[in-house]
């Protein structure tokens, strides 16, 4: 890619394809201390208040900088390389790729909380893991004092839901979710009843004095690309048609319309939702709906399956970060009379994260 000029004209060149850059779009992104705040990079005029027909007098490529001069009278000095930037659309956290995963992933990143910790560099490896894998584990985060809504407004901001800022799991009488009884939990997302679904899940070990109660996690994106590549049929059907998803409670009804595995504008994988107990299939026609309810079993059997379940056992500190939009999350069965089991759990969104990861690779000009 590379900026060219001609008669006064700028052209964005790609593998020999070159288009003009309008000038007005050139004019809008004039950056000199008058024209845009240099702490916060907004605009100090309104675009939609200048005239459309500008154009440009006089323009020049020098050092790596467009100098323009347009019809109005200003002048910019603009990086080319930031404009090469917007026309590749390079936003790199979308281009983490993917790690799939199953049973046989054991010795996955562990970091440990330190003071300063969200500001230091040890945070952005963090994120990256998370990106990759769909989920990290923190050691030694605070327990008291609700630390868990300090340590996910250090990242973003937290996503309140129906169950409140944050949530206590653990066994209580008359519960309104199976979270908060003993029963073990099959691999399932959190709130696919919800329009958006909370992002990101955290859940903060405070006490564990029970001989069960492990953590069990899937990769909804590894078993979506087993589908795939096994039972396309099955991949397509469950990528294609919505199904309802549901909540009900004594104050709340919630529910939303969504497909089992969603796919981007690209058609490559987005977000699965799966929980069986919430979940109302529309009517079809019988013979779709048969194919419809084996793609759902085989699914939920690659989802249940020890080859694809990893298990492990939080100690009080550990703070799990997961990624609800891919990773399915259970837990296995205890006695509460053995001990206290508690967690609390809170939501935050991907612009959290993705802000925060891009600030720390600008601090660190990574």
């Amino acid at each position: 890619m590379k900026i060219e000029l001609n008669n006064n004209k700028v052209f964005f060149n790609k593998d020999g394809l070159k288009k003009e850059i309008h000038p007005f779009w050139l004019r809008e992104r004039v950056n000199g201390d008058n024209f845009v705040d240099k702490a916060t990079q907004q605009r100090l005029f309104d675009p939609t208040e200048l005239e459309q027909n500008i154009e440009i007098h006089k323009v020049n490529l020098l050092d790596g900088f467009l100098e323009v001069t347009f019809g109005d009278g200003v002048f910019a000095k603009l990086s080319t390389q930031d404009i090469l930037k917007e026309f590749s659309k390079n936003n790199f956290v979308k281009f983490i790729e993917r790690i799939e995963w199953d049973s046989t992933f054991k010795d996955f990143k562990i970091f440990e909380f330190k003071e300063n910790f969200f500001e230091k560099k040890e945070m952005y490896d963090a994120l990256i893991n998370f990106y990759e894998y769909g989920f990290i584990i923190f050691k030694k985060v605070p327990t008291k004092n609700n630390f868990l809504i300090n340590f996910a407004n250090s990242i973003g901001s937290v996503r309140r839901t129906n169950f409140g800022e944050y949530f206590n799991v653990k066994s209580k009488p008359k519960p309104n979710d199976l979270a908060y009884t003993s029963l073990p939990l099959a691999p399932h997302t959190d709130n696919p009843y919800r329009n958006p679904v909370p992002c990101i899940q955290i859940l903060h070990c405070i006490e564990n004095g029970v001989k069960g109660g492990s953590s069990t996690l899937v990769d909804g994106f590894t078993v979506s690309e087993k589908l795939k590549r096994e039972f396309p049929k099955y991949y397509k059907i469950l990528s294609e048609v919505k199904v309802r998803f549901k909540f009900i409670d004594q104050s709340v009804v919630l529910e939303d319309w969504a497909e089992m595995i969603k796919l981007d504008e690209e058609g490559k994988f987005k977000q699965v939702r799966f929980s069986p107990r919430l979940d109302f299939v529309p009517f079809m026609e019988k013979k779709k709906l048969a194919l419809y309810y084996s793609a759902r079993k085989k699914i939920s059997e690659f989802y249940n399956s020890d080859k694809q379940r990893i298990q492990f056992k939080l100690s009080p500190g550990d703070l799990l970060m997961m990624d609800n939009y891919r990773l399915l999350h259970g837990r296995t069965t205890y006695n509460p009379d053995e001990g206290n089991r508690f967690l609390q759990g809170c939501y935050i969104d991907y612009d959290s994260t993705e802000g925060k990861l891009k600030h720390l690779k600008r601090k660190f000009n990574l």
